[in-house]
Formats: C-alpha cells, sequence, structure tokens
C-alpha cells in the first residue's frame, strides 16, 4: 500500500494553529479526517475577511471538492455539531455534500457533559481544567463498552436504550455532587438542553454515516491522499502527556491508525505544528510559563483566549526539550512554526534549551508526579520587523532567520512552513 495518509498534529498543549495549515494545505488532498477528540478542540481558520471555529468539522469543509470525515476515534455532541453546520452553511457551503461521519463515532450524551460538570466541582482545588463538554465521560464509557455510536440512532431499541442509560448517568451525578440538579449546560437546566439535543440527534441522521475506515482504505487503494487532522495537542496525549493533566485521547501519532481504521504502513509525513513561543489551557505543568509582564504581552498579541472555552490562555517561552520529545513520539517529518509574528515587537526572546532538576541536565522532559524542572535559557536578539506581509524566506529579516535556523538545528529537523497570520495565505514555505 502507498504511504499516502499524511498527519498534522500538534506537539505543545494545542492551540498550534493546526485548522490553519490543515486549510491552507488542503488542496494537496483527496481527503481530510479527523482521528481523535472532540468538541474540546478549536480550530480556527480565517480567509476573505470570514472567521471560523470549527470544533467538529474537519478543517478541510470549506474545500467543496475534498472529502471530510469524522472518524471513528472522534466523540461527538450532536448540539454543538449542528451549531457549527449551521455557522458553516450561513457562509454558503453545505457540508452535507462533502462530509461523511464514521458510524463507530462515540456520542456525547447530554448525561456526559452533566457528569463532566459535577466530576470538576466535586474536585474543588484539584481540577484538572476540562473543557466540560463531556470528553471524559464519554471516552469513559466508551472504553466501558457502556458508548452509544452514531450508527445507533438508527435503530429502533435507541430511545428505550437510551432512557435507560439517562437513569443510570444521573444516578452517577447524584452521588459524585448532592446538588447535580443545579448544573446547567451552556446556560441551560438539563432537561432544556436535551430536548435541544434529541433535535440535533434527529437532524443528525440527515448525514452521511458510514463505515469510515472502509471509504478511506478504499480510497488509498485507488492511489489517493489523505491528511490526518489532530486535535490537542501531543503534551495532552492521555498516554505521553503531563498525566493527569490531559485529555482522554490519543492525540500522536499512534491514534490515527485506532482513529481512522488504516495501517501504520500507510503513513507518510507528519507535520508537527508549534507556536514560536508556549501556551497553555487549564492545570498542569509549564515549565517556561512567564507570569510576568511579558507573559501578559505574548497574550495580547497573540490573542491568547482559548478558542473553545474563552479562557485566558497561559504563555511562555518555546520550550525545546519538549519538542524534542514530541518530535521523538511522533516521528515527525516536517515541523510547522506558526504564530513567528507574534513576536515581532520583541527585542529580546528566550528559547528553553534544557532542563535542570536535581543538579541533572535533561534534554528530554519527563513529565511524572512530584518531577520540578528548571529551563535554562539561551537569550536571542528580536528582529521587531513585521513579518505579515512577507512571503519569501530570502526576504525575512537576519534575526529571525537566526531564531529559525538555531530550532531547527537544535531539533535535528527541518521547518517546512512558517505562519506569519491568521489568514489563508499568510504562511511561507521553507523548504
Amino acid at each position: 500500500m502507498n504511504m499516502n495518509v499524511d498527519v498534522i498534529l500538534g506537539l505543545q498543549w494545542g492551540d498550534e494553529g493546526k485548522g490553519k495549515i490543515v486549510d491552507a494545505i488542503a488542496d494537496n488532498y483527496n481527503a481530510i479526517a479527523r482521528f481523535q477528540g472532540g468538541p474540546n478542540a478549536g480550530h480556527t481558520i480565517e480567509f476573505d475577511g470570514n472567521k471560523f471555529i470549527l470544533h467538529t468539522i474537519p478543517s478541510g469543509i470549506f474545500h467543496r471538492n475534498i472529502t471530510n470525515v469524522i472518524g471513528n476515534g472522534v466523540v461527538l455532541d450532536p448540539f454543538i455539531f449542528m451549531k457549527e453546520i449551521e455557522k458553516v452553511q450561513s457562509a454558503g457551503y453545505d457540508p452535507h455534500n462533502n462530509l461523511i461521519i464514521s458510524d463507530k463515532a462515540n456520542l456525547i450524551l447530554p448525561g456526559h457533559r452533566l457528569l463532566d460538570a459535577v466530576c470538576e466541582a466535586a474536585l474543588g482545588n484539584r481540577k484538572i481544567g476540562s473543557t466540560l463538554k463531556g470528553i471524559g465521560p464519554a471516552y469513559t464509557e466508551k472504553y466501558q463498552r457502556k458508548g452509544f455510536r452514531t450508527g445507533d440512532i438508527f435503530y429502533d431499541e435507541f430511545e428505550a436504550r437510551y432512557k435507560l442509560h439517562r437513569e443510570e448517568q444521573l444516578k452517577r451525578a447524584k452521588e459524585i455532587h448532592s446538588s447535580f440538579a443545579d448544573v446547567q449546560i451552556d446556560g441551560l437546566p438539563f432537561e432544556e438542553y436535551e430536548e435541544k439535543w434529541m433535535h440535533a440527534l434527529d437532524q443528525l441522521r440527515e448525514f452521511k454515516i458510514e463505515s469510515t475506515e472502509i471509504l478511506l482504505n478504499r480510497m488509498l487503494q485507488e492511489g489517493k491522499k489523505i491528511l490526518a487532522e489532530g486535535a490537542q495537542g501531543s503534551l495532552l496525549d492521555v498516554d505521553f502527556g503531563s498525566y493527569p493533566f490531559v485529555t482522554s485521547s490519543n492525540t500522536t501519532t499512534g491514534g490515527v491508525c485506532t482513529g481512522l481504521g488504516v495501517p501504520p504502513s500507510s503513513i507518510g509525513k507528519v507535520f508537527g505544528i508549534f507556536k514560536a513561543y508556549c501556551t497553555r489551557v487549564g492545570n498542569g505543568p509549564f515549565p517556561t510559563e512567564l507570569h510576568d509582564h511579558m507573559g501578559e504581552e505574548l497574550r495580547k498579541n497573540g490573542h491568547e483566549f482559548g478558542s473553545t472555552t474563552g479562557r485566558p490562555r497561559r504563555c511562555g517561552w518555546l520550550d525545546l526539550p519538549a519538542l524534542r520529545y514530541t518530535i521523538m513520539i511522533n516521528g515527525v517529518t516536517d515541523l510547522v512554526m506558526t504564530k513567528a509574528d507574534v513576536l515581532d515587537s520583541l527585542e529580546t526572546i528566550e528559547v528553553a534549551n534544557t532542563y535542570k532538576s536535581q543538579n541533572h541536565e535533561f534534554m528530554l522532559p519527563e513529565f511524572r508526579l512530584g518531577m520540578s524542572f528548571q529551563p535554562t535559557y539561551l537569550s536571542m536578539k528580536g528582529w521587531q520587523t513585521d513579518i505579515t506581509q512577507i512571503t519569501e524566506k530570502s526576504d525575512l529579516p537576519e534575526a529571525f532567520l537566526h531564531y529559525f535556523n538555531f530550532i531547527q538545528k537544535e531539533l535535528n529537523s527541518k521547518i517546512s512552513y512558517v505562519s506569519v497570520g491568521p489568514g489563508r495565505k499568510q504562511i511561507i514555505k521553507t523548504n
């Protein structure tokens, strides 16, 4: 089989700009396929003066001739999904034509969102920082073999099975938090949200829902090219991220095979996306976090507020040990640097090149409970030039190229693209 599945995924804690990059290179592919995560993702795409934030829909949806696939590894909330669909349709696109959903993708039920909220509330000061989209409970029930799949919604017994399961979820919610009945979902009481969810479920039945693993493998046999789109970031991977402050799915290259049903031998290029600095939403370790005016400046310059939650993102300098780690576990072949323009005004830029812990120096992180790291930084001169209109690598400032070349050398990996702004065309091919 040809190695015709390329992969795009984040190398940090999410929010690296994956949606923009998928949209920018989508024309090279016949299909774009999401392989994990759910509406906790927020992939932002800007073109022709429009801005879209996609949570579940693949980022190739605005290319009418490209098939977009929601894979079996995704968890789907019909209510949030249909709100997305309405926004895409209002821009003149009809996802019914080029979107296909796996019949094995698990549904996020209203009870999952209720359980997510009460579990997070019960943790108090030990909160994980959940997006409260029901992701964790949905994946939990998937692996408990209690989940509801999209393919189930066409069976006559679905409603009766749902009602029984609903009672079980409400009972658990009451056991976790006695005031569970006061919890609202998207500003609505549970019953009102559930009613809207059921209406969205009826709309979901109008989409193409099928065995997408068969579709994708057939495309591969025909020599067609597929781009697998990841959500969140590698440092949020449930196995290899900063556990327990992680998401509930495998955000790394390994998740492509289980999340789409394609063989490992089909994987070709792996594009690893990273910001020219670091951000994180929610709790958990962040070795290079800045708590001073510089962190505020990065947040302001980069408009660093969660596209899904609206929460202000924690900001810090670029972390090379963490990148070495995620490049290693993903088998990254091509790096993509995003939001380089956010650093345009800085006089000095710092980069964490190693960690120190108990007099030992680390080139790679080991995110274990009880481990604390002190980053060691290298300072570089900023370019203090507006790079947002530059289209050729040769026109980039000398100080920027020094930063660029230093990162490539330290990571022993090539940077193939640099994003210099949010727009579809604000990207420079560098290799």
